[in-house]
Parts: structure tokens; C-alpha cells; sequence
């Protein structure tokens, strides 16, 4: 493995931009650290083009303005391996989303390997190379970092690039670019990486089960909770946790005294339609009915899935499958590339 080059200086990184501008393709990897924090707190910038790896300090360097019009660049590919988290942690930091992804995961998945198979399994399934993972639990934060880190590290965009051209290969011999370029084209989406407050009543499971108004204040306390996690950019659940999210939710807000001023403030001046039912969502219950017409959508996509060799979750997750048989229609299996794979079938099973 070839050592990699330390990056911690802008004159550095200028000249990295510089060596990176001819390139077709470069991998990409972050390091970053969110245990105490709301936004990732990104440590280490690794790249590989050429044979050649950098590491790019990110702590040291005052910003990435320098390598951004490489890294945004539409002529060469940016090949990561799920790169949903990286490519966040590098928006959060440049407030640019790299592009164009070639995200590896999502690849492997379209020729039929596991949906989240991970790196160091795919090096060994394509290149039959083992990879040592033993610096998964690295303060990416504390310098100097140690060799055992930076090879750990450099090892995670070493074989991108190899293995990225093997699964480019097979997918031309399947006639599936298509598949990946789109999937991966929706990971440049912004909103990805600045959710709307608003919507954060969506990540808390069971609260299609609260009462109208319930359900109401759950989603009035959710927005609260994301907006002042952020502002103190703390993890959610030190804010406050799920359960209390509920408990509120369930309770006369006004008979809970220990509350923060500013929750009861918002819940005191929310509107009659902010208290009001919100609109349904993913997980109500079935009816029998609906629980058939599941089934019967659930067998097409394991059909389709077995004829095509891939996993079913990658043509449509269960979760949109329950939501077709609940009513709902926009959703990604009637779409794109899967609207000719698997979209018309639902559609013919759908009322």
C-alpha cells in the first residue's frame, strides 16, 4: 500500500486540487465523530486517485474551499461506499454535495450482492483481499493520529477504485447503469442533508398510534426538539428522549411544570392547525384488506426480485410496499429505472 500524504496546510491542499484536476475518477471517505454532537463533526478527508492516497486534515485546515470545484466537478466520478453519511458530513462542512457519486453499496446491491453488504466485505468478495478493521472505535479527533490509524484509514479508499471499475463492468454486462446513476443522483439532493425541522415528527415510531391530539403535540414537540438540537448542535435524545416526546404529547402540557419555557411556548402558541390531526402516516394499521392487497404486492417484488437475482429491498422495501396498499402513490418503486422493473406489475395489482 502506498503511503498516504498528510494534508493539513492550504498551500497543500491547493496543490492537491492541482494533481486531482486530470483525474476520471477519485475515491472518497470520511472519518468523522457525532456521539456528543447534532452535525458530524468531520475529522479526516480521505482520497485516492492514481495510485496515490491523501489525508486531509480537516480539523487543521480553516476550510475546503481550495478541493470543492474538483470534488463538485461533473467530469470525473467521486466513488464512495454508502455514502450517504460521507457526503453529509463533507455538506455540513463545505456546503457543497460532492458530485458525481458512484456509491459502491448501491452498486453491489444492483448486480445482486447484499443490499448493505460493507466495504471491507466487498474487497474481499471482488478482489479476495481482507482489509483489518481495527481502528473502529478511533477518537478520529486526537492528533497526532497513530500508523496503525492512518493505515486503517487509507485502506478505506485504497480499493475503491478497483472495486468500482468491476462493478461498472458487470453492470454494462446487465444493461443496469442506468439503475445506479439514478439512485446515486438522488443522494446530490440538499434536502437530504438540511431535513425541514418541520418533518421531524416522521423519524418517531408509533405515533400514527397517539390520538388526533396527541399526535398533534408530538409532532409540535418534534419540530421544537429538532430545531433546539441544532441550534445547540446536541444529539436529539439530550434534548429530550422519544419517550418523553410521548409522554408529553399524552399529557396536558400545561399540568407538566418542570417543562423548558420555550417547549411550553411553542406548544402555547402553536395554531389550531399545527394542533390539529396531522396527515396519516406510514405506520396506522391495515386493514384485512389492505393486509392482502400487501401480500399479493410483497409476492410480485419477490418474483421480480428472483428473475432479476437481486435482493427484493432494492426493486422496493416492505415499507413502500405497505404504503401502496395503504393508498399512498408517490414512492420510489413507481419511479425511474424500478417503473419499468416492478412499477407497471404493482400498478396492475393496485385498485
Amino acid at each position: 500500500m502506498p503511503d498516504a500524504i498528510w494534508i493539513d496546510r492550504s498551500e497543500q491542499l491547493q496543490e492537491l486540487a492541482g494533481s486531482l484536476k486530470a483525474q476520471a475518477s477519485i475515491g472518497v471517505d470520511t472519518e468523522f465523530l457525532r456521539e456528543r454532537t447534532f452535525f458530524p463533526k468531520l475529522c479526516l478527508l480521505q482520497l485516492s486517485a492514481a495510485d496515490r492516497i491523501w489525508c486531509v486534515d480537516t480539523l487543521r485546515l480553516a476550510n475546503l474551499d481550495a478541493l470543492m470545484p474538483v470534488l463538485t466537478a461533473p467530469a470525473a466520478r467521486k466513488v464512495i461506499h454508502s455514502a450517504r453519511q460521507d457526503l453529509e458530513a463533507v455538506y455540513l462542512t463545505a456546503r457543497q454535495v460532492l458530485s458525481p457519486v458512484f456509491d459502491t453499496q448501491i452498486a453491489a446491491a444492483s448486480i445482486g450482492l447484499k443490499p448493505q453488504v460493507g466495504y471491507a466485505e466487498l474487497v474481499k468478495t471482488l478482489l479476495n483481499v481482507t482489509i483489518p478493521k481495527g481502528q473502529t472505535r478511533t477518537d478520529w479527533s486526537k492528533r497526532p493520529l497513530t500508523r496503525a490509524q492512518l493505515e486503517y484509514a487509507a485502506d478505506d479508499v485504497l480499493y475503491l477504485g478497483d472495486i468500482a471499475d468491476q462493478l461498472t463492468q458487470r453492470l454494462k454486462d446487465l444493461g443496469r447503469e442506468h439503475w445506479v446513476r439514478e439512485d446515486c443522483l438522488g443522494l446530490e439532493d440538499r434536502q437530504l442533508y438540511e431535513p425541514d425541522p418541520a418533518h421531524a415528527w416522521a423519524r418517531l415510531r408509533g405515533i400514527a398510534q397517539l390520538e388526533p391530539q396527541a399526535r398533534a403535540r408530538a409532532r409540535v414537540v418534534a419540530n421544537w426538539r429538532e430545531k433546539l438540537a441544532r441550534q445547540r448542535d446536541l444529539p436529539r435524545s439530550w434534548i429530550l428522549a422519544d419517550a418523553a416526546v410521548f409522554a408529553i404529547a399524552q399529557t396536558d402540557p400545561t399540568a407538566l411544570l418542570d417543562l423548558d419555557a420555550t417547549l411550553l411556548e411553542a406548544l402555547d402558541s402553536a395554531s389550531d392547525a399545527e394542533l390539529t390531526d396531522v396527515e396519516p402516516v406510514q405506520d396506522l394499521r391495515p386493514t384485512a384488506a389492505q393486509k392482502a392487497l400487501l401480500e399479493r404486492l410483497i409476492k410480485a417484488v419477490d418474483e421480480r426480485a428472483a428473475e432479476l437475482q437481486v435482493s427484493a429491498e432494492v426493486l422496493a422495501p416492505r415499507g413502500e410496499l405497505k404504503a401502496l396498499a395503504m393508498g399512498k402513490r408517490d414512492t420510489h418503486a413507481l419511479t425511474g429505472w424500478r417503473s419499468a422493473e416492478i412499477g407497471t406489475r404493482l400498478l396492475e395489482i393496485l385498485p
